[in-house]
């Protein structure tokens, strides 16, 4: 595999595009949060399949799916972008963050329950902090399995372990999810085993619709807001999203927000993940896949302005 372009801004994000022998793509992202400097926070966001076979209704990833990433081609995005910037792979972020997060569902991978093991002997980094974000799917019963035994022997206190949700209608769930899935109670199970004292909370996302409902009674009945954080993402401007014809809660410009407030009368602490709106021309917010972008030979009104450089 071998990295062919690139696109975005060294103070904000980049997002690179990979290539194997055989012609497929695959992208991964590093970022910062402005005004935090990257000696404070850094993110690295990496695919674990090729395109996506959950086809989720705002995402981008979805369609043409071509397999999983090995273990060695996970490594690769994580080796690139820490050798471009640390070649003595000592990372000196107090918080570095790799999220399986960018193209594919990870639970249906279980080479990145091979690279999580690998992680903390392959580099110098204090302040490692893996995500993973799921929707979990139907039949990863094992991959979860794995995946708690991996936690609680390295990872501590330092794992991000985040479900999208997306609503709390399970119809509209399904149609914005339309990949098998487990239900609120099989993750809230899951959850009460996975956590323990000292963990990071885990989270529940929203990328939140106008559409989508979101009953802060229902969570309440599954989740405990001791063990679990609410997290409210905008819908991202993706082909997907016009496609579909969807409108985010979050807006810029906004006040208050009465479901937001529900959920913290509920107990909930809550996240409000708003990125810099250059990562929306940049394509390096979630969902957004600029390989998507290049293949239909289109542009978004609202992102991929940002000249893709041949590597």
């Amino acid at each position: 595999m071998k990295v062919v372009s690139s696109a975005g801004r060294e103070d904000v994000a980049i997002v690179y595009i990979a290539e194997t022998a055989d012609g497929r793509r695959v992208e991964f992202v590093e970022s910062i949060q402005p005004p935090v400097p990257r000696e404070k926070k850094w993110v690295l966001i990496v695919s674990t399949l090729f395109g996506c076979p959950c086809g989720c209704r705002m995402c981008d990833a979805g369609g043409d799916y071509g397999g999983r990433l090995s273990t060695e081609q996970i490594l690769f995005q994580i080796d690139y972008m820490i050798k471009k910037r640390y070649p003595e792979m000592k990372i000196p972020a107090e918080k570095f963050k790799i999220q399986f997060a960018r193209m594919g569902e990870p639970a249906l991978n279980p080479n990145v329950l091979d690279v999580l093991l690998e992680l903390p002997g392959r580099y110098n980094a204090p302040g490692l902090m893996p995500a993973v974000s799921t929707i979990a799917p139907s039949g990863s019963e094992e991959f979860f399995e794995r995946l708690l035994g991996i936690k609680e022997e390295f990872y501590r206190g330092r794992f991000q372990l985040q479900f999208s949700i997306h609503t709390t209608d399970s119809k509209m769930r399904d149609w914005l999810v339309p990949a098998g899935k487990w239900g609120l109670e099989k993750i809230a199970r899951y959850g009460e085993r996975f956590f323990r004292k000292g963990d990071r909370k885990i989270t529940l996302n929203f990328a939140l619709t106008e559409e989508a409902k979101m009953d802060a009674e229902i969570l309440r009945g599954y989740f405990d807001p001791e063990n679990y954080l609410i997290k409210i993402t905008p819908v991202n401007p993706t082909e997907r999203v016009q496609e579909n014809k969807l409108s985010s809660y979050l807006k810029t410009g906004m006040g208050k927000y009465g479901r937001i407030d529900k959920l913290k009368n509920a107990g909930y602490d809550v996240v409000i993940s708003i990125g810099e709106l250059e990562e929306n021309s940049i394509g390096s917010n979630c969902g957004q896949y600029i390989s998507y972008y290049l293949k239909s030979e289109r542009k978004s009104q609202k992102s991929y302005s940002y000249k893709i450089k041949a590597i």
